[in-house]
């Protein structure tokens, strides 16, 4: 099926707009860059609400947009349920993670998990985790602009979608090139502004169309779902055996656990002057974040409603395609270049934060801290940062042209269950536990990290299943999809067996100060 009446031209000159004018913003925003702070945590100048708009701008990615707005309108009740484990994964920030991570650290994560250990081998793991957990989470949105552009910019053959994901790596790296954090926030800031008012206007549409009346836009969206009345019922999509509703707690507890261990979410909280600032940006982007899946709760059924999921699954997007569909059917050829537009917008701004946290992580906990043993002048470490983005650019281009068509959900899923297993049990730990010492947290870190890819890669994901990565072979032995279930909880064990055997010993004086910082916000 092909998207009648889509007018390429225009849906390339709204995003250009877009991109002109952000990478102004970004420009003007670049002026102070000069010191490793004003790079990585952008002075630390942002205020609460700013950056939890910008945070909402970080999380929002093209999955929540496109891919949760296409589960709903093909899974209903089902679908809804990754919004769920997305926002409920905001209290697990708002309570244990914000004020403490910001009081204790100062650029990244490998700050807060060196404090008490032993500087070198846990910057080491803490960098090694980042890198991985970013380029997957990059991989997915870099692969999911190849796949997009068929049906929003009428772009078809691997030549031409290439093409795009190459012209979207070069400008996410020039936003973290030209503006470091402070530019990146910007781009988030305004990024997420046009995506909740994109979603308002077209459930403001929809609400019309149904006479704003949700009963009744439930009511044709079952009429015109092959489900019927089960649409709005759970057990559409992870009901259908035991072990599809273990992989769905196994998704959730990935979903809930990972956002509060996601590198690219953790390093936004140096960007605000103090906790309580932090405490305010995750209210501020939950509130941000649960009025846009409202929006995508009316937007899925409306799909469903209003196009089908037969004209859905058939689209070249699958079930991503279901929100630009939607926005022709309702808005006609300016509407679908608007939702276009924010799509890759979306996708360049997500990618753009990735950069900029891996790249500082490189940089701060390998550069500055493992080579020059904490020595390294502020503006050799940034133009190491500014290096490593190009580099991580370039892997995220080649990746997402390699794994271009492939299965876009997983590598999300993936790199959120590898968050929670690798980086939430050794920040915990070492924010709450005085024995946890060095050997944990190298336990907890690889053994975690191993776990969930080990899992992942002899799944059904990869192999042995009509949607698998790899077809026509079959070496899975772990029945579930995603590995968080089991992975999760072997990485709280890694780290509490680590601690007991190991034979380096807890500090109790740096443990003391840590607890004081993190609590009081002494010395931050």
């Amino acid at each position: 099926m092909s998207i009648p009446d889509n007018d390429p031209v225009l849906n390339i000159a709204v995003f250009a707009l877009f991109v002109a004018i952000t990478l102004y913003v970004v420009y003007r925003a670049s002026t102070r860059n000069q010191s490793t702070s004003d790079y990585y945590a952008a002075g630390s100048a942002f205020t609460g609400r700013q950056n939890g708009i910008a945070l909402s701008g970080d999380f929002l990615s093209a999955a929540s947009f496109l891919g949760i707005a296409g589960a709903i309108a093909i899974h209903g009740y089902d679908g809804f349920l990754y919004s769920i484990g997305f926002l409920v994964a905001w209290l697990v920030d708002l309570l244990l993670i914000a004020e403490l991570l910001r009081n204790t650290g100062r650029f990244t994560m490998g700050d807060v998990l060196s404090f008490r250990m032993k500087q070198r081998p846990v910057r080491a793991a803490a960098a090694t985790s980042t890198l991985v957990i970013s380029f997957f989470y990059m991989l997915a949105q870099m692969a999911g602009a190849g796949g997009l552009v068929a049906l929003l910019l009428d772009i078809h053959g691997g030549f031409g979608q290439a093409l795009v994901i190459g012209v979207v790596g070069v400008v996410m790296v020039l936003y973290v090139l030209v503006g470091g954090m402070k530019g990146t926030t910007w781009v988030q800031i305004i990024k997420a502004t046009i995506l909740l008012l994109t979603g308002a206007l077209i459930t403001v549409f929809l609400f019309g169309k149904f006479g704003f009346s949700f009963s009744n836009l439930l009511s044709a969206a079952a009429d015109k779902s092959p489900l019927g009345g089960e649409l709005l019922e759970p057990g559409g999509s992870y009901g259908k055996s035991e072990t599809t509703k273990l992989d769905f707690v196994s998704l959730a507890l990935a979903l809930v656990l990972g956002a509060a261990a996601l590198p690219h979410v953790l390093m936004r909280f140096y960007t605000v002057p103090n906790s309580r600032e932090a405490r305010r940006s995750v209210v501020w982007a939950t509130a941000c974040m649960f009025v846009f899946y409202l929006c995508t709760l009316v937007i899925g059924f409306g799909a469903a409603a209003l196009v089908g999921p037969e004209a859905i699954k058939n689209a070249p997007g699958g079930e991503n395609s279901a929100a630009p569909l939607l926005a022709l059917n309702i808005g006609g050829t300016v509407l679908l270049g608007i939702v276009s537009a924010v799509a890759f917008a979306t996708i360049l701004a997500v990618v753009a934060g990735l950069t900029i946290t891996a790249s500082a992580s490189f940089a701060h906990d390998v550069y500055a801290n493992i080579f020059k043993r904490g020595k390294a002048e502020p503006a050799s470490e940034v133009r190491v940062a500014r290096m490593t983005a190009v580099v991580v650019g370039a892997l995220a281009i080649l990746g997402g042209i390699l794994a271009n068509g492939q299965n876009i959900a997983f590598l999300v899923a993936l790199a959120f269950a590898v968050a929670a297993s690798a980086n939430l049990s050794t920040l915990l730990y070492s924010l709450f536990w005085k024995r946890f010492n060095t050997t944990g947290t190298l336990w907890g870190i690889y053994g975690g990290l191993i776990a969930s890819l080990l899992l992942v890669f002899f799944s059904p994901v990869m192999s042995g299943a009509a949607d698998s990565i790899i077809k026509g072979v079959d070496f899975h032995w772990f029945p579930l999809k995603n590995p968080g279930l089991v992975s999760i909880p072997f990485s709280f064990l890694c780290g509490f067996v680590g601690t007991l055997i190991g034979r380096s010993k807890a500090d109790p004086v740096k443990h003391a100060e840590m607890e004081v910082r993190s609590l009081t916000g002494i010395g931050s």
